[in-house]
């Protein structure tokens, strides 16, 4: 599994629930994303990062993800770009289902 952090930096703060709102719409464009498990949406304390923290099957599934369009799309939305870290994923623990899952 991978795991890939966004991450923009905002050219000025937002709150809670202005985020809140601002997620809400875009949420349903990650539902059915093939490869993709989860999608977090993180805001800093002061309101002047955002982004998201994704966990997906494979890096092909995340790269398959941030496209130009998608690119474009954060930047229209934001006034940014983003920064896309990635990361190896090897175990995750879910205390929701009560699990520990392994990639292999």
């Amino acid at each position: 599994m991978i795991t890939t952090m966004t991450t923009f930096k905002l050219s000025k703060p937002i709150t809670r629930e202005e985020a809140r709102r601002i997620f809400l719409s875009t949420a349903p464009n990650y539902q059915g994303v093939s490869g993709l498990l989860r999608k977090c949406y993180i805001l800093s304390q002061d309101g002047t990062t955002a982004g998201g923290i994704y966990l997906w099957n494979s890096r092909a599934d995340a790269e398959a993800m941030y496209t130009e369009n998608w690119k474009v799309a954060v930047r229209e939305k934001y006034g940014v770009d983003a920064s896309i870290d990635y990361f190896e994923s090897p175990v995750l623990v879910d205390n929701v289902t009560n699990e520990i899952v392994s990639d292999r």
